[in-house]
């Protein structure tokens, strides 16, 4: 089967299995959630073990599962933000004993704490943004109900639909255009070109758009700040999705492989299929948060 062709059979079976697990919200979302923030930790620190790296898996893997179920639990940042820094520091302490327990000085010990913390905030804490997203709309009544799961869902599609489409834009126009162009970073990704990746900025800056006015009724509170602010937002989103994208293949790069494993065929391991939200998940959170205050 063609490459094209598994990315699409693997995207039309996942994308409505996502989007259903963010309407249901709650522990509906969060189990799956936390589960594939694990497993992607523990995708990454395959990829360090492949440079001589053995992470303490046990203490970052758990890390990272228990970053999404306290912010399910506790879906806002004032109340996420003092268990984040307790799972921080636990993790840190773990590690840190862990290393000098059983690694001694000649076991790598800085490189093997550091990244240990590491995958569990790049893979854990990234993704559990998406609950506290789906709280926003309540927390600065931008929806016209108390309780508006649709609502909810619209914001948590923000990020979802700016990498998507930003993506799709880059691979189908630098597939077609981006051959005989300079590239955006031969050393770390050959195949990506400046087309694509001015190609990814624009389908999010049209994703951003398209989202507004989708989303315009069901967010009366976000309305007033116009179709021009969210296609800058898409287009920052774009921007985000590109460095995700570059930093996951530097790390596969250092160890290399093509995939960080075999998970989703065509499309590579649970941190391929995260790579880009791990920065647009919280980058849109933290957009939508300076735009309430300033609504």
């Amino acid at each position: 089967m063609k490459e094209l062709s598994k990315r699409t059979l693997v995207a039309t079976a996942a994308i409505p299995v996502v989007l259903g697990l963010m309407y249901l919200g709650g522990w509906y979302l969060a189990a799956p959630l936390a589960t594939f923030a694990g497993w992607a930790a523990h995708e990454l620190y395959r990829l360090a073990q492949e440079k001589g790296v053995n992470p303490i898996e046990w203490v970052g893997v758990t890390a990272s599962v228990l970053f999404v179920l306290f912010a399910a639990w506790s879906p806002t940042f004032q109340g996420f933000a003092p268990f984040a820094l307790v799972v921080i520091g636990l993790a840190s302490i773990l590690a840190t004993l862990e290393v000098m327990r059983k690694r001694g000085p000649r076991g790598n010990p800085l490189a093997t704490a550091s990244v240990t913390v590491f995958g569990a905030i790049y893979t854990g804490l990234a993704l559990a943004f998406a609950p506290l997203l789906l709280q926003l709309p309540i927390e600065y009544a931008w929806t016209l109900d108390t309780v508006d799961s649709l609502a909810s869902l619209y914001i948590v599609a923000l990020p979802l639909v700016a990498t998507w489409l930003g993506d799709a834009s880059a691979y189908f126009v630098g597939t077609e255009w981006g051959r005989c162009r300079s590239r955006l970073a031969p050393e770390i990704s050959p195949n990506k070109s400046w087309v694509g990746f001015w190609a990814n900025l624009a389908g999010g800056s049209v994703a951003g758009v398209v989202w507004f006015f989708v989303t315009s009724e069901r967010l009366p509170g976000l309305a007033d700040a116009g179709f021009v602010v969210f296609a800058f937002i898409g287009g920052l989103l774009g921007f985000a999705a590109v460095l995700g994208d570059l930093l996951e293949s530097v790390f596969k790069r250092e160890a290399g492989v093509k995939d960080s494993g075999v998970l989703f065929p065509g499309h590579g391991g649970a941190l391929d299929r995260i790579d880009s939200l791990v920065f647009t998940i919280p980058a849109s959170y933290v957009l939508l948060v300076l735009l309430g205050e300033l609504l």
